[in-house]
């Protein structure tokens, strides 16, 4: 078995394919596509889940798992890409943070793998043990506690539990690396196994790249987006506990939909962030609309924020739209941005999208999953048609 798949036309010669949800249709196809073997089990996520632990059991590499309220997915980035140069590495595809992503990941592992770099999310109490078992991680991250997934565990304290929940699975001699804001944490970490906490690092934004400072050293980003500074000091903390010194400049390559840039015609900008959306992440996003506008006009593009529970409309309301020339809602939740234009859908948010922006304008496109925005900024970047 070379691999191991759940997406029929991902399948090389040799993988396994495991059937979920209704991959048992697609059986024929993977066949073809020259599956070793396939699986159709009666449980899909125990299934994954013991491959998974399977071949985690059988490898040396050192483990890493990293969770947070936000800037999980792109502190894996990050760090998979300051570890590249340096050690063989495993990362998780995209957000692959799930009872199907995790595993996926873990069967990616190779025999000469070194480290490998996994994301755990959750929607709710004990989900981010339950992949901590799978994938007994050495070192844990926790790169923020903030006000998602309220609707579903209705406390910042309950979600600090939620996401402790990794800190209280590392073995003695792991590492646990936490932000320093959070101290609350630490609590949680037990005996044996050491603490790094990491900070809002000083950086400077020139030519479009991250001027980061760490340990007494200038590392140079290609990301330009000045909130992406506390994921790479989080990245950083890693690497200092695995014992790698990391280059002097780093290319990193966001997963799709984060802070994506793309030049527009007329020396425009298009800032695709539209993967996901909360309150804390949203605040991030417009001050880097603003940083990144250097006196041209900027739209912003919001959709609502999903999964905030009862206080959903005030923390719509807080958001802090001020110099930003065009602010256009998506959703009903998005009329308490109280924006210049308000529309119901994505599609709607796409065909004004192409009336509003002009040439030179900087545009920002954000929101929850739910609201599907990546088509927008598709459309303006000339993926699909107006």
């Amino acid at each position: 078995m070379t691999g191991v798949e759940i997406d029929s036309r991902r399948v090389s010669p040799g993988d396994l394919f495991v059937a979920v949800g209704g991959g048992a249709a697609y059986l024929a196809d993977a066949r073809a596509r020259g599956a070793a073997a396939t699986l159709v089990p009666d449980d899909e996520f125990a299934a994954l889940a013991a491959l998974g632990r399977a071949v985690r059991a059988l490898s040396s590499a050192r483990v890493v798992a990293i969770t947070g309220s936000v800037g999980k997915t792109s502190t894996k980035d990050i760090l998979a890409s300051l570890l590249r140069p340096h050690v063989r590495v495993v990362a998780a595809e995209a957000g692959f943070n799930n009872e199907l992503g995790l595993p996926l990941t873990l069967c990616r592992i190779e025999p000469d793998t070194e480290v490998v770099v996994t994301e755990m999310g959750m929607r709710g109490s004990g989900q981010i043990r339950a992949l901590a078992a799978i994938a007994v991680p050495e070192i844990g991250v926790v790169t923020a506690v903030a006000p998602v997934h309220l609707e579903l565990l209705g406390s910042i304290e309950n979600i600090l539990r939620a996401k402790a929940e990794l800190l209280e699975a590392l073995p003695a001699g792991g590492v646990a690396v936490i932000p320093d804001d959070t101290p609350e944490l630490e609590s949680f970490v037990p005996a044996g196994v050491a603490v790094r906490r990491f900070a809002e690092p000083p950086v400077e934004v020139r030519d479009g790249r991250a001027h980061v400072q760490h340990d007494g050293r200038e590392i140079v980003f290609s990301f330009a987006a000045r909130h992406q500074a506390r994921n790479a000091a989080a990245a950083l903390a890693v690497c200092d506990a695995l014992g790698v010194t990391p280059a002097e400049a780093v290319e990193v390559v966001f997963s799709r939909w984060r802070s994506q840039e793309t030049e527009l015609p007329g020396g425009g900008l298009l800032i695709n962030d539209a993967w996901n959306a909360n309150p804390v992440a949203m605040a991030a996003a417009l001050a880097h609309l603003r940083d990144r506008a250097a006196g041209r006009r900027t739209i912003a593009i919001l959709g609502e924020m999903a999964e905030l529970g009862d206080e959903a409309p005030r923390f719509h309301r807080e958001v802090d739209t001020s110099g930003i020339d065009v602010v256009v809602g998506v959703g009903e939740l998005a009329r308490a941005y109280e924006p210049d234009e308000w529309v119901a859908t994505a599609a709607e948010a796409g065909r004004l999208a192409h009336q509003l922006v002009g040439a030179g304008d900087v545009v920002l496109v954000k929101g929850s999953r739910s609201v599907g925005l990546e088509v927008v900024a598709d459309a303006l970047a000339g993926a699909t048609a107006p």
